[in-house]
């Protein structure tokens, strides 16, 4: 896929079908509505309490054809407009020594990978809210230069569950959604019911917008200023609906934002409100291919973070089983 700014797209009028605007009283009002602190132990697992041992059998249950499909996109190396901070990839060990035998081969990799282009699993302690993060904990007092005291990915552990595929360009007949399109509550009841499929609780919803493929076709653009994601009116029925993780080819933001003053306000809802864990910047067109064919849109979801003390997230490889 092409990085370079040279050949970045014009991603829209900024702000094109990103509204209706929200001021940030009522946001604040949405936030105290969906929150769902002091209701489970441990806290700094959220949402992931809900998935119990027999939601995990459920979700394998569904498995018919075993399927494998890979959602992470190929780590990025090469700089470009949604590609800041590249990550790091370089040999240590080209096998050269000649004795003793066997020879070997190392390399090394890095990653900042909180942005546009490292597929990654955002952990509670990664956004705070007014200085709070998910249930109520001070940003301050538990986050410092050694890491999360709370809300660490390592707290999270792995999670097997039922994923679910809301395929909007698939339901709109379109390639994807334009840069600032944004997904309502409307749009996802009538993606379920054109799919197929019913968000249950402990579930993994996967939003497909269609922006791997854009990129491919147009190049890369900044994502940080326009992005098809969703609106914060659609955040009420997931939380009804008491999911345990949403992802998206993007971030799950809409930008620019609806809300005054809240750069990324559907992340604070899900994570620091409701403790939802977000999976971000997901290479959905396979799973969208796959799950075409096979005529069905949930299946068995399987996301291993990695093991970091402290860490405010993980890079990872989530794989959907058919």
């Amino acid at each position: 896929m092409s990085s370079s700014s040279t050949d970045a797209p014009d991603p829209g009028p900024a702000g094109a079908g990103n509204g209706p605007a929200v001021s940030r009283r009522e946001f604040d009002a949405l936030f105290e509505s969906v929150r769902t602190w002091g209701r489970w132990a441990p806290a700094d697992r959220g949402a992931w309490n809900r998935v119990t041992a027999d939601h995990v059998r459920r979700a394998a249950a569904r498995v018919r054809s075993g399927t494998v499909v890979p959602m992470a996109l190929p780590w990025n190396t090469r700089p470009g407009p949604d590609n800041r901070r590249p990550a790091l990839h370089h040999m240590t060990d080209v096998g050269d020594v000649e004795s003793p035998e066997p020879s070997t081969h190392k390399d090394f990799i890095a990653a900042d990978y909180h942005g546009k282009a490292v597929t990654h699993l955002d952990a509670l302690c990664h956004i705070a809210y007014r200085g709070q993060l998910y249930d109520g904990r001070t940003a301050r007092e538990v986050v410092g230069a050694a890491g999360a005291r709370f809300g660490a990915v390592s707290a999270l552990g792995p999670l097997a569950t039922t994923g679910v595929l809301l395929d909007l360009p698939a339901v709109l007949g379109v390639g994807w959604l334009e840069p600032g399109q944004a997904v309502h509550a409307g749009d996802i009841a009538a993606a379920e019911k054109a799919l197929d499929v019913t968000i249950g609780e402990g579930d993994a919803v996967l939003l497909r917008t269609g922006h791997a493929r854009r990129r491919e076709t147009l190049g890369a653009w900044d994502a940080d200023t326009a992005s098809a994601g969703l609106h914060v009116d659609a955040v009420p029925l997931l939380a009804e609906r008491g999911i345990a993780l949403l992802g998206s080819d993007g971030d799950s933001d809409v930008r620019p934002s609806p809300v005054d003053g809240v750069h990324s306000p559907v992340h604070a809802l899900a994570v620091a409100a409701m403790g939802v864990p977000l999976l971000d910047n997901l290479d959905l067109e396979e799973l969208s291919a796959a799950t075409a064919e096979a005529g069905r849109y949930e299946f068995l979801l399987v996301v291993a973070p990695l093991n970091v003390p402290g860490g405010t997230g993980s890079p990872v490889n989530p794989v959907a089983v058919l």
